[in-house]
């Protein structure tokens, strides 16, 4: 008994199969095969090797037959008979399988003129389906030896989109009724899909016709532009230099789908088109990005220092957070670590300082100034939905670089602000996030792009007006003003020389004295960092390129008096020290955006009926601190405090037309007060800084260092800081601790007894 495997073939009882002989005689071992000898058909679960074939490889349902026929011309005809049940499969050595088999009976609920009636029908639909062929002639004839249904669905087996399982589902059913109307329902459903896509075919032939022949002529037409590509390689048109581009760019998946889409798009639209110019700068935008990731080398950390020794005087806790940051760059090879945000006034060399980053790294430097951007597509891009659609600044930064991981600094991130158009803040937050931005998706390319080898550096004058999600995001870095002494070493060393060199001026042909740079310094400058010391310079030396270019033989040796002589701006009047004390006055301390300052807390008592008048354009939160100033003063000096309801007291803060707010004049105040009414004096060289809280106690303050740089301009000798921050002096320069006493204050009873406006010991109310 042969058994001979199928797959994917409808088998039913009395019914004629035509199998390839060679396909047969491999299933007999190579015993042959004889015309009458007995055959199993065993149908695969499926399409396996035969050789790879195993017992549990087949259903459990085959088909009993018989050889009628081995045609010279390659082909056998099987006849089947009957269903048998499979109990088991084995497999021999020389791949022949054996059986154990039991006969499987039908179900005969059909007629026999009613079999007749439907295979008549089919072959009927079959020959009407068949003469939309060419080969209609063959196809009738092998209709025409069609006698049974089973036989029909055999034939038309291999052209049938049905699976396996299903057509197995035919085998095994029982009832000859069921199984004919399942073989019916398959064969109708072919034909009529058939019969409809012929009827499509047809009527569309002349429509595809000329689009074969376009394109036919197009592929020429490319064959042709190739070669003459290759002749010529100048004249590479925009869809070839884009799509070689788009092969060679690295990207990902999701980025080479959406550009080759957009370059179909302009293949297809032309030249002429409205929209080519803006598929053009798209792909030109993208396939000009770099999407490779760039591989992590080492870093030298002597050699990172040494750079920022040389391009920037001090910042001392500033270079060794930034070498820390490299250093764990350099362990980990990846880019990590916290976002860094440089806060500090201008000029002090926050935006500088990333170049500096840049070429420690080795890598490119791209600065995104933020300051006035209110619209949320200035950092996530336009949508193209618009002619002018352009990418948000980053990945216009990111574009320009040419790389995937540069020092990106973003300027001035204190001065965005919302609109209507949306929150730039809210959008910097996945830029930000090292969890999200390996995915940051610009609205214009409507790609993901991987931002998390960029190290960002951010930088501001402020954190007041930077959101809260925001700032939690980033590690903030105090940019504490410059010295004179440290604006003395700039100037001579980075400043002067940059300067001269702009100006064509060589040291031969000029050379300022340090007094005269200390001139500039103390004297048309007030700001915490160097920006308008360098302006002044560069103004100063392009004073002095007239004498250089009118005696070139002479050196130009700048004095001070030179520099009085030669600057028409006035000097900056800073506030100085009073020369005389009076009762009520008293010298604070104050934090600006270029730095420190000297401000005096100005008090009077006039004639009146009680009321406090404040002047000087106090913000609310120091006009709260006269209120508990005046309270404590009442407290602390009961008998003196009596004359408060007989007369108008007046506190005021000098330079009105300047806005003033912030918690850390409480202290100043009540000492000016308890100056005010006890009549006692406090020496002007005496200055404080510190708030006050209702129950007597000095609360921390910011700023410090600046404010202290300011009093040792000044000449102040002393100064009152609240002890909570004691720890801020570390960030204090030496040369300012050495000409101030700093003196550390818990109560403000402290303070009154220091400057001699109470007696040590004394029982105060408010204590």
């Amino acid at each position: 008994m042969l058994v001979v495997p199928v797959y994917n073939m409808i088998l039913t009882p009395d019914a004629t199969l035509f199998f390839p002989t060679e396909q047969v005689k491999r299933c007999s071992g190579g015993k042959g095969i004889t015309v009458n000898e007995k055959v199993i058909l065993i149908v695969a679960k499926d399409n396996e090797n035969f050789h790879e074939m195993a017992p549990d490889s087949f259903y459990p349902v085959g088909v009993a037959g018989s050889i009628t026929e081995i045609n010279p011309e390659g082909y056998t005809v099987i006849k089947t008979l009957y269903r048998v049940n499979v109990a088991s499969v084995e497999i021999n050595p020389d791949h022949t399988i054996q059986l154990e088999i039991s006969r499987r009976s039908d179900i005969e609920d059909l007629d026999e003129d009613t079999i007749k009636e439907k295979l008549k029908n089919l072959l009927q639909e079959m020959r009407e389906y068949a003469a939309g062929f060419q080969w209609a002639t063959t196809a009738e004839f092998y209709i025409n030896q069609v006698s049974t249904i089973g036989t029909a669905a055999c034939m038309m087996s291999p052209w049938l989109k049905i699976p396996n399982e299903e057509r197995y589902k035919i085998l095994e059913e029982d009832s000859v009724a069921k199984r004919t109307e399942m073989i019916e329902k398959i064969m109708y459903d072919f034909l009529e899909v058939g019969r409809i896509t012929n009827e499509a075919v047809s009527s569309q032939q002349k429509e595809y016709q000329q689009m074969y022949r376009e394109s036919a002529i197009k592929r020429q037409i490319e064959h042709l532009q190739k070669e003459l590509d290759e002749m010529h390689p100048e004249n590479v048109t925009d869809v070839q230099k884009f799509a070689q581009k788009i092969a060679e760019s690295g990207m990902n998946e999701t980025a080479r789908k959406e550009a080759e889409k957009v370059l179909n798009r302009l293949k297809q639209e032309g030249k002429e088109s409205v929209e080519s110019g803006i598929l053009y700068d798209y792909l030109d935008f993208v396939t000009n990005l770099s999407w490779k990731k760039e591989e992590a080398g080492h870093i030298d950390l002597e050699a990172a220092r040494k750079i920022l020794d040389e391009d920037h005087y001090g910042l001392k806790k500033v270079k060794d957070r930034i070498i820390q940051q490299i250093a764990v760059m350099n362990l980990k090879r990846q880019q990590s670590g916290s976002i860094l945000l440089f806060v500090g006034a201008p000029g002090t060399g926050k935006t500088s300082i990333g170049k500096s980053i840049a070429r420690a790294l080795g890598r490119e430097y791209v600065r995104v100034s933020l300051g006035g951007v209110h619209d949320e597509s200035d950092i996530r891009g336009h949508r193209r939905t618009y002619i002018g659609a352009m990418p948000g600044r980053i990945m216009d930064g990111i574009q320009k670089s040419g790389v995937s991981n540069p020092v990106m600094v973003l300027d001035e991130v204190d001065k965005l602000s919302a609109s209507y158009n949306g929150s730039p803040a809210s959008a910097l937050l996945e830029v930000l996030d090292p969890e999200q931005n390996n995915t940051f998706t610009d609205h214009y390319m409507n790609v993901p792009y991987d931002l998390s080898d960029v190290l960002f550096i951010c930088t501001a004058n402020t954190t007041d007006t930077i959101p809260e999600p925001l700032l939690n995001r980033m590690e903030v870095i105090q940019f504490t003003g410059y010295t004179p002494l440290e604006k003395l070493q700039i100037a001579k060393n980075h400043l002067v020389p940059k300067s001269m060199e702009s100006m064509g001026i060589s040291k031969d042909q000029m050379e300022i004295e340090d007094a005269a740079l200390e001139s500039l310094i103390s004297d048309y400058t007030m700001e915490a960092g160097v920006r308008g010391l360098r302006k002044h310079i560069d103004t100063l030396c392009r004073i002095l390129a007239v004498k250089v270019s009118e005696h070139p033989e002479e050196k130009v040796i700048v004095t001070p008096e030179e520099v009085k002589e030669e600057m028409e701006s006035h000097p900056v009047q800073h506030n100085e020290i009073l020369p005389e004390p009076t009762p009520g006055v008293v010298t604070g301390l104050a934090w600006t955006p270029v730095g420190g300052e000297i401000l005096y807390i100005e008090t009077l008592l006039t004639e009146g009926r009680g009321n406090l008048i404040i002047t000087g354009q106090l913000g609310d939160v120091m006009q709260e601190s006269a209120k508990i100033a005046l309270s404590l003063v009442k407290s602390i000096l009961p008998e003196e405090a009596k004359i408060l309801q007989e007369k108008d007291l007046h506190i005021h803060v000098p330079a009105g037309a300047v806005p003033k707010d912030g918690p850390s004049a409480g202290v100043t105040l009540t000492t000016a007060l308890a100056s005010l009414l006890s009549g006692k004096v406090v020496d002007p060289h005496i200055a404080m800084t510190g708030e006050v809280a209702l129950r007597g106690a000095v609360t921390p303050i910011g700023g410090l260092p600046e404010k202290l740089m300011a009093a040792e301009r000044a000449g102040v000798t002393k100064v009152f800081i609240p002890s909570a921050n004691l720890d801020d002096l570390k960030d204090v320069a030496q040369e300012v601790k050495d000409k101030i006493e700093i003196v550390p204050v818990t109560k403000v009873t402290d303070i009154l007894e220091a400057v001699g406006i109470i007696d040590e010991g004394t029982i105060r109310l408010c204590a």
